[in-house]
């Protein structure tokens, strides 16, 4: 039996539309590549506080071990996002969706296939990269199993985000597949964008923004920069503006 980090707990709460203007308003959040529910949980309750529901998934093989992630592939995490939205349409009157990183593109990925969604938050999010060594990942994943680890890029001293010190090279492959589909229906999505970006991100690099900006058809796109924080943003010191700015563009896009 796998041991579950207990940082890797999904979070959920109900909806309090005493707080919402009466009416229910879900938010699905979702975390990064080798990351786990930690590291979104913050911006979870800061959003649980003022009335929305939320549900943070854990993602297949997170929490867990890297050999277990590299059993699993971009449908098993897309699988458990779409499972937790429906879930919150279900019971409540709208959803926004939000990620970090690969989160970002699974939320993204989201508002393709389902034009109820309300609105879109992304923080860093990967649908593309001008790093070299992505290329040869279909003949590197048979050769070695990991390369070095992507977590922890936070410029806040004493922060832990505790993802993975390695990285699965068969389960990102897989996540990378998964980019042309996202860049080429980015088309369909029509919510309101806002994208929280890092001046300064050690992880992924500036090629997926202008790709995602220039790429959804939503005319309600707003990019914030956030100067003091690398890739993991959520916990870094640009936090607050996200969960301030997240929760301000909730309000507006769910309004009746």
């Amino acid at each position: 039996m796998t041991t579950v980090h207990p940082l890797a707990t999904p979070y959920s709460a109900p909806a309090r539309p005493d707080l919402t203007g009466g009416r229910r308003v879900g938010v699905l959040l979702s975390h990064g590549f080798t990351g786990q529910p930690a590291s979104m949980r913050p911006w979870g309750e800061y959003l649980a506080e003022r009335g929305y529901a939320v549900e943070l998934p854990r993602l297949p093989g997170h929490g867990t071990t890297w050999q277990e992630l590299n059993t699993l592939r971009w449908e098993d995490w897309y699988a458990e996002v779409t499972s937790a939205l429906d879930k919150l349409v279900a019971e409540n009157d709208a959803v926004v969706v939000g990620g970090l990183s690969m989160g970002g593109a699974l939320v993204l990925r989201l508002a393709e296939d389902r034009p109820e969604i309300a609105g879109v938050v992304v923080v860093n999010p990967a649908v593309a990269s001008k790093r070299l060594d992505v290329k040869l990942l279909p003949v590197l994943k048979h050769l070695v199993g990991s390369f070095p680890g992507i977590a922890n890029d936070i410029k806040k001293e004493g922060v832990e985000e505790h993802g993975y010190t390695k990285t699965p090279l068969k389960a990102i492959h897989s996540f990378m597949q998964a980019w042309p589909t996202i860049i080429a229906d980015l088309p369909k999505v029509t919510a309101p964008l806002l994208y929280f970006r890092s001046t300064e991100d050690h992880v992924v690099d500036e090629a997926s923004q202008p790709l995602i900006t220039a790429g959804v058809s939503s005319r309600d796109v707003t990019v914030v920069p956030l100067e003091n924080s690398f890739h993991v943003a959520t916990l870094d010191n640009d936090a607050d503006q996200i969960f301030a700015g997240s929760a301000e563009f909730i309000a507006r896009v769910t309004a009746t």
